[in-house]
């Protein structure tokens, strides 16, 4: 597919910090050794591989959401950190392919000279989206038939669709997803963007279940809730956890995978950013959960036997306030804990 940048023996060349002595994550993954999708999952298939990343360098999605911009850089950000994580025992770096990235700078460049206050301009780049939806939903949908799981790095959020979308075309069923966010991405459908993903995807049949779990109670719009409401999807809010204190975090996980297992349908894990305090993202929070009760919920929900993907977004290093390196610190960190923590849920690391 001409709309992937392959991730071949020199794609990682700018990431990786080598010392003597020390095998990095990075000198285990698999590559691609094609410039054709399907022999390169057949071959990571074949190889024992059972993950495969996948970075999304965008922000028309949040831009298009009239927010700040800044997630195209995220996937850079989270390869600085992850790569150089230690090879060890309690990883399997071989069970990881790294496919590489949707090229993304065509559709970024139509977007710069956009003025978003003009109705028309902002149609322009909601359309710009859509043409992103149909390169993701490809290459996800791909992954999915070599029965490989895919960990999506964004980019923003609106890329929940298109990866809703892939995997129920490959599973050839309504999906079940969990998002942890302080938004419940279900705006109207009025053109796509990062904040209406959800909708999108149960209004054309791709989610079947959803669970928001953290939204914010007075960040979300009376219709965004009765929209959940109308379908029946069942949400805890991030006041009634840790404001109010009606329940405990780990409770209001073991509510979402019960509503997600007695689903009985495949699960994506959805986490954005910026539900996490302080975190560089596309819209930036102090009062948000740690990055230590992402990474719970991230394990906790990999654990689920039907769990088949991982989509983080919106990581945004250059929100930071103290500057873009900073964010690349922070972000890249973030998405590389994240990562492992699924990858070693998967893996029953630490539980023998």
């Amino acid at each position: 597919m001409n709309f992937l940048h392959y991730a071949d023996s020199r794609y990682l060349t700018n990431h990786i910090t080598s010392r003597d002595g020390e095998i990095r994550l990075a000198q285990q993954l698999q590559l691609s050794d094609s410039s054709d999708l399907e022999l390169n999952l057949a071959h990571f298939q074949q190889q024992g591989a059972k993950f495969v990343l996948l970075g999304i360098p965008e922000d028309i999605g949040p831009r298009a959401n009239l927010g700040r911009g800044g997630a195209d850089t995220g996937w850079d950000a989270f390869l600085s950190r992850f790569c150089n994580l230690q090879q060890n025992g309690f990883i399997k770096g071989e069970e990881i392919a790294l496919l590489g990235h949707i090229k993304c700078e065509d559709l970024q460049q139509k977007s710069l000279n956009l003025d978003l206050s003009n109705q028309s301009d902002l149609s322009q780049i909601r359309q710009l989206v859509e043409q992103l939806d149909q390169r993701v939903s490809k290459v996800i949908e791909q992954i999915v038939l070599h029965d490989l799981t895919p960990i999506v790095i964004g980019g923003g959020h609106n890329n929940a669709y298109p990866i809703l979308k892939g995997v129920s075309a490959a599973k050839g069923r309504g999906i079940a997803a969990v998002n942890l966010d302080p938004h419940t991405d279900f705006r109207a459908l009025e053109g796509r963007h990062s904040g209406n993903g959800f909708n999108y995807a149960a209004d054309q049949g791709y989610l079947s279940h959803y669970f928001s779990l953290g939204m914010h109670e007075l960040k979300n719009s009376a219709a965004n809730i009765a929209g959940l409401n109308e379908k029946h999807f069942p949400f805890i809010s991030y006041q009634q956890i840790w404001s109010r204190r009606e329940l405990s975090f780990e409770q209001a996980l073991k509510i979402a995978s019960c509503y997600l297992g007695d689903s009985c349908a495949p699960i994506g894990i959805e986490l954005d950013l910026d539900s996490i305090s302080f975190m560089p993202a596309s819209a930036y929070t102090n009062c948000g959960v740690s990055l230590c009760d992402a990474e719970f919920y991230i394990d906790q929900m990999a654990k689920l036997p039907n769990s088949c993907y991982l989509h983080l977004a919106e990581g945004a290093p250059i929100q930071h306030p103290a500057g873009i390196e900073a964010g690349i610190s922070d972000v890249g960190q973030a998405y590389a804990a994240l990562v492992t923590s699924f990858i070693q849920s998967k893996q029953n690391i630490g539980e023998d």
